[in-house]
């Protein structure tokens, strides 16, 4: 670990430096203006945060230290016969800014096989769930309780300099991301498979480890793990599993606390939770329309019954997308390699040539195009994962990745603790009046 830790701080050192100075000449330059209508709704379009990690192109979609998904999938290093990125390479380039190499990622994954023990504290608060409790809060539990381990919390409480912050959260991220796909695995093993768990590999890489936990040895599958934990992996700063780790991280709570944090974000339906809706949405499809095939047409006429009830097309649109998400594609790519004739498969490509026309037909819909969301149920369940509700986990198991390079590059450059201005709609009303100066403030 110290290998990179030295590499790290090198650049880090560099980057504070840097950011300094361009405070010190621009810091009360503005960027945009802030509409009232930004403030009642939820401060879209904003901007009010530096994520180094990535950053989401209209057109290009997500860029991961500048590089598209398809470039990602030419330059990152891939698993001995395997052809899908490995994740322990993404989370080298989001870390340190550039391309790793394959000594790099060996490095990582090393790093990871030798953090990755659970102590059994952990899965006894798993365990002291009910078994109907979702996987997604099984899993937050399980990284509180993990919490214990943090290193930050302890040298924090030693009396640690503020210089050392970055390498406490350095610290604990590592552990962390090496233990999550233990704790998820045992989680799916635990609620679906009757407790029947599957002890690690240590010749693994980091999801290919994950795939055989879960009980799928199919060489595809893991081929599949390690493109769905490299897409997911980040998304910019401004969505909540983001935001919410970087909040909650910029009080000094423990890279634990603040993932676990954003992970409850993670699960709610507006943003993790998605993927498992759309593989809902197109079963009760089949269901209604008594087939497993629908044709187009079929397919198109239970598109608008759903539009017409006031519900949306799970997994269709994006906040700030304006044309498929490269992620969809990369997912459809897979599909045609390795399973061009499942039937659920081709239902989901069927719904891509479908939706967006008629998407656009309404007149009022910026993004009619497919997410991630849209397609990753479906290669999931071909494998015979078809316990939707433990998908958010795998989101999230990915998403630990890129919000947790961030929180380490936040406490490197010394971000401070986050406080934006809040306003009442009485300030609000005055203001506008003319009658009070708050919103200057």
């Amino acid at each position: 670990m110290d290998l990179i830790k030295d590499r790290f701080k090198a650049k880090a050192d560099i980057a504070s430096a840097e950011i300094k100075e361009l405070l010190k000449e621009y810091g009360t330059r503005k960027i945009g203006e802030v509409t009232l209508s930004q403030v009642y709704q939820g401060m879209r379009g904003i901007t009010g945060l530096v994520t180094e990690t990535s950053l989401l192109d209209a057109q290009e979609g997500i860029r991961f230290r500048g590089h598209t998904i398809p470039e990602l999938k030419e330059k990152l290093p891939t698993a001995q016969n395997g052809s899908e990125p490995l994740p322990e390479g993404l989370f080298y380039l989001m870390l340190m800014g550039e391309l790793p190499t394959d000594e790099d990622v060996a490095h990582v994954t090393a790093i990871l096989q030798r953090r990755s023990h659970v102590p059994n504290h952990v899965f006894d608060a798993i365990d002291a769930l009910p078994i109907t409790t979702h996987p997604m809060t099984m899993y937050v539990v399980g990284v509180m309780a993990l919490q214990t381990e943090s290193s930050f919390t302890k040298r924090y409480a030693e009396g640690m300099n503020k210089k050392d912050y970055w390498d406490a959260a350095f610290d604990d991220t590592l552990i962390l991301i090496a233990r999550l796909p233990r704790i998820a695995a045992y989680i799916y093993r635990r609620k679906y498979k009757n407790s029947e768990h599957i002890h690690p590999n240590g010749m693994l890489d980091w999801a290919g480890n994950l795939a055989h936990m879960m009980g799928f040895d199919d060489h595809s599958f893991r081929e599949l793990m390690r493109l769905y934990m490299t897409i997911h992996a980040d998304h910019e700063g401004g969505n909540v599993s983001a935001h919410t780790t970087h909040l909650v991280g910029s009080a000094l709570s423990d890279p634990y606390l603040a993932y676990a944090a954003g992970m409850n974000g993670l699960a709610g339906p507006l943003h993790g939770l998605a993927n498992q809706e759309v593989i809902k949405w197109i079963f009760e499809m089949q269901e209604e329309l008594g087939t497993d095939d629908p044709t187009t047409e079929q397919i198109a006429a239970y598109v608008q019954k759903t539009l017409t009830s006031g519900k949306v097309v799970p997994g269709y649109g994006h906040a700030v997308l304006r044309k498929t998400d490269p992620r969809f594609t990369a997912q459809m790519e897979f599909g045609k390699k390795h399973m061009p004739d499942d039937k659920l498969v081709n239902t989901v490509w069927k719904i891509y040539e479908t939706v967006p026309p008629i998407l656009q037909s309404l007149g009022k819909i910026k993004n009619p195009w497919p997410n991630v969301d849209a397609h990753s149920g479906a290669l999931l369940v071909h494998y015979g994962l078809v316990e939707y509700e433990f998908y958010t986990v795998l989101f999230a198991v990915s998403r630990a990745l890129g919000v947790l390079a961030s929180l380490i590059w936040d406490r490197a450059l010394g971000f401070p603790l986050e406080r934006p201005k809040s306003v009442t709609t009485d300030s609000v009303k005055m203001w506008i009046a003319g009658q009070d100066e708050i919103w200057e403030a």
